[in-house]
């Protein structure tokens, strides 16, 4: 299934692996909005953990280029540490709604988010992000 993705850590515009993995290879960006989710502190990166009735995450929604999107997928699911049924897998690759900022239409994207252990570990020891923006952390 072709979905767009949903970043919201340092595949977002302007951090560190946008230009390594998605320059040149996407038709749009645009911002969004992911609700029932809480984004942490990792280690350089945030993680977004899936909460019923959580806060809100802040990216952008990517829609690669038709002829890019196979072998970026499986970039990014390298990138993300994310592979199927395998328990020491960082992240999970989720098809979630997003809202998109510019017009308030509901879009259906992947989302890569926490992995079950990560997730039980962020929410009894992780620090949560204020306002669900990577970005103004700092």
């Amino acid at each position: 299934m072709t979905l767009p993705f949903f970043v919201y850590g340092t595949l977002r515009p302007g951090e560190v692996n946008h230009d390594l993995f998605l320059r040149g290879r996407t038709r749009s960006e645009v911002p969004g909005r992911l609700s029932g989710a809480v984004l942490y502190e990792g280690p350089g990166y945030p993680y977004a953990v899936e909460e019923p009735g959580g806060g809100v995450v802040c990216g952008e929604l990517v829609t690669a280029r038709p002829e890019t999107y196979a072998e970026l997928l499986a970039e990014l699911d390298r990138l993300e540490d994310c592979v199927p049924g395998d328990p020491r897998s960082l992240y999970e690759r989720v098809e979630r709604k997003v809202v998109r900022d510019a017009d308030g239409a509901v879009v259906r994207a992947w989302v890569y988010v926490a992995a079950p252990a990560v997730a039980a570990r962020l929410r009894t020891h992780g620090r949560p992000i204020a306002g669900g923006d990577w970005r103004a952390r700092r």
